[in-house]
């Protein structure tokens, strides 16, 4: 959410900022919608004013026993004035807010320019591809052959974009995401959490979920949404609150099932598990002060870097370019695995700093040693998802034959299973 004082004191600014994304300029429809709402309050202040003054001469008049008549018919029409302006008041408010929620945030200006995702950078490549003396089968390929991922059954139970994992696969998921939580508590000082996977609309408006992607949320018949990341869920833990300056920096974690609708996605990913209506993912979420925003941005990013490396997983650090970046970033960094099944890298982490703009959305603040209360800057990622690393962890460690060779650190969560084999 932006802050229309903001925008009225720079609004060229505020446009040109909105460009770099290929937005048309919206200060002027902006600014007209505040302009209106102002001169209604000096209005109403100006009314009040002059209601006070009629009163106070209706009532020296009654003590002077004068006619009063045409002062109270005054007064009675300033009234009805007042009363109209406050009832529209709400419908202005209202309409300014909703423009300012449709709003992406503005980007930093280390954000490269760029159209979409051939424009982003790399910033950064890890490890070596392995050179496979074989031709290196995709990940469903290797699932099926196994016995132990079902496309067919999810298709039964619940239709596309879902998947059953049987036996060492459902075990592997669920070792990847024991030790991605033990890493990040036990290491990187996130404080483990279990979030509702149900929020209301307010927690979904505050990460920027609504309205904007409101086609991408699962709505129960009671008006709550399933949580399409773990993000919605901690970082509306301080939605309303004023932190004291002294519990910042403030870095949770969670491991979750998430749930997106895909709406955009038809015909893209269609086989396998890369792109599913459920899946399993670690999400760090810090809270800061503004001052220490962007130095946490690169500890997040390195936070979720070491666990690919943890799992000798070759990846790439991309800087996304202006086209690229999220509704809610300000600057964003994925981290994308190499898939040797596919050829290529697919992302596996996106972590981004929002600065104030979730914060302004869900009234998030924190108490300075000096001075009011200022909003903090909240920062989420992937670290990482679960989903995604069980592919590239099947399309790197597989084998000749089809199995699929455990990694080390997995292998005490595996209880001390060095391979999976069929059956």
């Amino acid at each position: 959410m932006h802050d229309i004082k903001l925008i009225r004191e720079d609004a060229a600014a505020f446009d040109a900022g909105l460009a770099r994304r290929g937005i048309l300029p919206l200060s002027p429809e902006l600014l007209a919608i505040d302009e209106e709402r102002r001169a209604a309050l000096a209005k109403q202040q100006e009314l009040q004013a002059r209601r006070n003054a009629v009163s106070k001469q209706i009532g020296e008049a009654k003590r002077a026993k004068q006619e009063t008549t045409a002062l109270e018919a005054e007064g009675a029409g300033i009234r009805g004035e007042i009363e109209a302006l406050e009832a529209d008041a709400p419908r202005l408010d209202a309409l300014l807010r909703d423009q300012l929620a449709k709003i992406p945030n503005l980007l930093d200006a280390s954000v490269p320019e760029g159209k979409d995702e051939a424009d982003n950078k790399a910033e950064k490549l890890w490890g070596t591809p392995r050179a496979c003396s074989f031709t290196p089968r995709q990940h469903f390929e290797l699932g099926e052959a196994l016995g132990l991922m079902d496309f067919a059954g999810a298709a039964k139970l619940a239709g596309s974009r879902f998947t059953v994992l049987k036996g060492a696969l459902a075990r592997l998921e669920r070792a990847l995401g024991q030790f991605m939580l033990d890493v990040h508590t036990g290491e990187h000082g996130y404080s483990e959490t279990v979030v509702p996977l149900l929020v209301n609309e307010a927690a979904a408006f505050g990460t920027g979920q609504l309205p904007k992607f409101a086609e991408d949320l699962f709505i129960t018949t009671d008006g709550r949404y399933l949580i399409p990341t773990a993000e919605v869920s901690l970082t509306n833990l301080v939605a309303g609150e004023i932190l004291p300056a002294a519990a910042l920096p403030m870095r949770v974690t969670a491991l979750t099932p998430c749930f997106r609708s895909e709406a955009g996605s038809a015909g893209r990913d269609v086989r396998g598990m890369l792109r599913q209506h459920q899946f399993t993912k670690v999400e760090l979420v810090s809270i800061t002060t503004p001052e220490e925003s962007w130095a946490e941005h690169e500890r997040m990013t390195r936070c979720a870097e070491v666990i690919l490396e943890r799992l000798n997983l070759p990846y790439r650090r991309m800087l996304l370019c202006a086209g690229d970046t999220g509704f809610g970033a300000a600057k964003t960094y994925d981290l994308e695995v190499w898939m040797p099944g596919q050829g290529t890298y697919r992302e596996i982490s996106s972590c981004s700093n929002t600065l104030a703009f979730q914060a302004r959305r869900m009234n998030a603040r924190f108490r300075p040693a000096e001075g009011k209360p200022e909003f903090v800057h909240t920062l989420n990622g992937s670290g990482v998802a679960v989903g995604r690393a069980l592919i590239a962890v099947l399309e790197n460690y597989q084998n000749e034959d089809g199995s699929i060779t455990v990694p080390e650190v997995l292998r005490p969560y595996m209880g001390g299973l060095e391979t999976i084999t069929a059956g």
